[in-house]
């Protein structure tokens, strides 16, 4: 890679770092504040995104790539599946995985692809917990709604500098995965977020 396109590519990464953090803080900051953050002119950010939504529907794909990457780790992890599992949820959490989904739904257009892309997302995902129940090894009722809904949640937790937010989140995930490996406990209430439930959130 020449010494520009390397440039560019720090750029591009910098950009990126910098918009999710300006977004999950403030979902309705201008494209200017994200330029700021990262460090770079606006002019070097608008020749790489043509607008604040183009910038948006990026990080989500690229925020879908990442965690996709994740379940197809755990999916070919042969070993014992229950900390295949466990594994997958810490990465994903570390990755951000759902920091942006409840503060920026509403704010993009979806398209066919990135739809396309949450359905195969979806259909990992629900593979990966099939195998766990077939284990024994998580509670029977929960479902990929579940798991999308708690790192979530998770990502709320903003108490801190990020170190400490940071430990914190696993503090409450290690909670979250005893729950979850509760296969003799008591029957949750209602039924699991459905794919049409969280993929309707974006159409606000």
């Amino acid at each position: 890679m020449s010494g520009r396109k390397a440039q560019a590519a720090r750029n591009d990464d910098l950009i990126r770092e910098a918009a999710r953090a300006v977004f999950t803080a403030d979902p309705g900051a201008p494209i200017s504040a994200v330029a700021e953050h990262a460090g770079v002119g606006i002019s070097a950010l608008y020749r790489r995104y043509k607008s604040k939504e183009d910038l948006l529907q990026r990080l989500a794909d690229d925020g879908m790539d990442r965690y996709l990457a994740e379940v197809e780790t755990a999916l070919a992890d042969d070993g014992d599946p229950w900390p295949a599992f466990t594994g997958f949820m810490r990465r994903c959490l570390d990755i951000g995985a759902g920091s942006l989904t409840m503060r920026l739904a509403g704010s993009f257009e979806v398209t066919e692809a990135m739809s396309d892309k949450g359905r195969q997302i979806h259909l990992a995902t629900q593979r990966l917990l099939d195998r766990l129940k077939d284990a024994g090894v998580l509670r029977p009722e929960i479902q990929v709604g579940d798991i999308s809904v708690l790192l979530e949640h998770l990502h709320t937790i903003r108490i801190g500098d990020d170190a400490r937010m940071n430990q914190l989140q696993h503090r409450y995930l290690a909670l979250m995965l005893d729950a979850l490996h509760r296969t003799d406990a008591e029957e949750l209430p209602g039924p699991p977020p459905t794919w049409q439930e969280l993929r309707g959130r974006y159409d606000d």
